[in-house]
């Protein structure tokens, strides 16, 4: 039996009929675009959506006064974006109208009440609909519509989630699962915690199931901080998202190993868009460009948001049929497999191109034309505040930050930076990093990032002070990071690491059989198990005999731990290690 039209689609329905402009409001992310989609396709065959963010468009996307050669002489005509000219009936969407620019507002405006743009009728083009979306939240916008005239033009409809397709949309996309439990606990929730928990956001908690991630990475993070789904001030985000990993038979873990590569691989998969925030310098960039570039076979597409232009994805340009086309920046054109990288998302140039930006991010398209054979986005930010201070970073709002499937919260140990500074500098990052894990606090650890241990390895090798390489803070100041072990460590003073391990390796097995006897072990146990533990996964591989004699010596309690909480290719080194041992 076929499901009835949502009460969005009857008014598109209507409005289509009627001939009259709809305007339609609604919260974010509970499926006003989706269901045009989806609804025209259905309903309307033969008839094309033209869709239009109206919140990253310029003044020039839409009409443009440019020089056109007639009858041999150039004369001033307007041109009119080539959306708007498809050779087929049409129906006009125009998105988020209330955040567009004031210098286009008229332009919109004039769009609305007399479906013309300009000298244009958009009639005549093959327009059969006009329509405006928008979100009435001032979070959001601080732009509303008072002029009578215009709003004497327009029917009104406000929607919730409940008007909308979302639910039939969900369940078609995951056939294979009853979702029927998952959507009751929704319906369950209180209206503000349904607002709070979108269909959009429902959306990205059944993406991150199959993958059996953490389903916390569904929830945005809205100015560096996770969405909590609060009741009346009760923090409820654990219980709501149990009860949706139970309505799906799934596990909802606090944490899975090597979050990030596993994310980005599943992004490439699946075509998410994801949001990484972390401290800065803790190598969040290179590993992803890295793994794209692994998974890939290609480098990813790569833009530095505070130097990124308009001109940098796409200018407009006249055509010989009288229409405005937008130009795309090379990289975004070609049929290979594509995934962008947005460096220091948070730090836009200017609001012109973080609103390009956004239409990529929300509609995977680029003034309107569908970036071909795009499999991924990433966005890489850092945090507002850090060790106490304040980072010049930009806002966001919910709208924006829920279009990123997944939304992660980096920490330094979530980056494998370690093993490339082992592997492009060699012993020297080993001893750095040997101090940066055993000899200084968590505090310190957080001054002293990757791209300090990488300055500090370099310092070293030219024999400048070490201070230098940390945080200059002012005043003379440096972070506040005592560098005495550092120092003792790199003039081969005893310290106690892997490779001190294996150059006395008689004496340290003789030390853990004189311990045996204690199911507990003693203080060697203590150390060569902080030490393994510790150790990255190359050292541990390039001493593996060693690495086998010690650890068949210590408590089993303390073997066990090697294989918790790790990732794929460590635990796969244990396996093998300890089904070697002696029985």
């Amino acid at each position: 039996m076929t499901a009835s039209p949502s009460r969005l689609a009857g008014f598109i329905d209507a409005m289509i009929d009627i001939g009259q402009t709809g305007q339609i409001f609604g919260t974010h992310g509970i499926g006003k675009t989706a269901t045009f989609f989806s609804h025209i396709a259905e309903a309307h065959p033969g008839t094309e959506l033209v869709y239009v963010p109206a919140a990253n468009l310029t003044p020039d996307d839409l009409l443009v006064n440019a020089p056109v050669r007639e009858d041999g002489e150039f004369v001033l005509r307007q041109l009119v974006m080539s959306q708007l000219r498809p050779g087929k009936p049409f129906v006009l969407l125009i998105d988020d109208s209330l955040q567009a620019a004031e210098t286009i507002q008229s332009q919109l405006m004039q769009v609305a009440c007399n479906w013309t743009l300009g000298e244009y009728d958009l009639r005549a083009l093959g327009c059969v609909g006009v329509f405006l979306t928008d979100n009435e939240s001032l979070a959001e916008t601080s732009a509303r519509r008072s002029d009578l005239a215009i709003l004497d033009r327009m029917v009104t409809v406000r929607v919730t989630a409940n008007d909308t397709a979302w639910r039939e949309t969900l369940a078609a996309r995951h056939r294979d699962w009853d979702l029927t439990a998952f959507f009751a606990v929704w319906s369950s929730l209180g209206p503000e915690l349904r607002e709070l928990l979108s269909p959009r956001t429902m959306d990205h908690v059944l993406a991150l199931a199959r993958e059996e991630f953490p389903l916390r990475w569904a929830l945005p993070l809205v100015n560096g901080e996770r969405l909590r789904l609060a009741d009346k001030r009760v923090d409820r985000t654990a219980e709501i998202l149990g009860r949706l990993a139970d309505a799906l038979g799934v596990r909802n873990p606090a944490t899975v190993p090597d979050p990030v590569r596993r994310v980005l691989r599943a992004a490439l998969r699946n075509r998410w868009s994801v949001l990484l925030q972390g401290p800065p310098g803790c190598g969040k960039t290179e590993v992803v460009r890295e793994t794209i570039r692994a998974e890939l076979g290609r480098d990813p597409l790569y833009f530095s948001l505070p130097v990124t232009n308009v001109e940098d994805l796409c200018a407009p340009i006249p055509t010989s049929d009288g229409t405005l086309e937008n130009l795309m920046a090379r990289p975004f054109t070609g049929r290979e497999p594509k995934a962008i990288v947005w460096d220091e998302y948070n730090r836009p140039k200017d609001k012109a191109a973080f609103a390009r930006l956004m239409e990529i991010t929300q509609e995977w398209s680029l003034a309107g034309r569908p970036i071909e054979n795009l499999r991924a986005q990433v966005a890489i930010q850092n945090p507002p505040y850090h060790l106490g201070r304040k980072l010049l970073v930009s806002r966001n709002n919910i709208a924006q930050a829920t279009r990123f499937t997944a939304s992660l919260v980096v920490e330094p140990g979530d980056i494998p930076a370690n093993e490339w500074l082992i592997r492009k500098y060699g012993g020297v990052a080993e001893t750095v990093l040997e101090w940066w894990k055993h000899d200084i606090d968590d505090e310190g650890r957080e001054w002293i990032t990757k791209r300090t241990i990488e300055r500090l390895v370099k310092l070293h090798e030219r024999g400048l002070p070490l201070e230098q390489a940390t945080i200059y803070l002012g005043d003379g100041e440096y972070a506040p990071v005592p560098l005495t072990a550092l120092i003792d460590r790199l003039a081969d003073r005893k310290v106690t690491g892997l490779a001190e391990l294996a150059r006395q390796a008689g004496r340290w097995v003789e030390r853990l059989r004189s311990e045996s006897a204690s199911p507990e072990g003693g203080d060697g146990s203590d150390v060569v198990h902080r030490v393994l533990a510790n150790a990255e996964l190359s050292q541990l591989r390039r001493h593996r005999k060693v690495v086998a004699r010690l650890v068949a010596l210590l408590p089993p309690k303390l073997r066990a731990t090697y294989l918790v909480g790790v990732s794929d290719d460590r635990q796969r080194f244990w396996v093998e290690v300890f089904t070697k041992l002696p029985r």
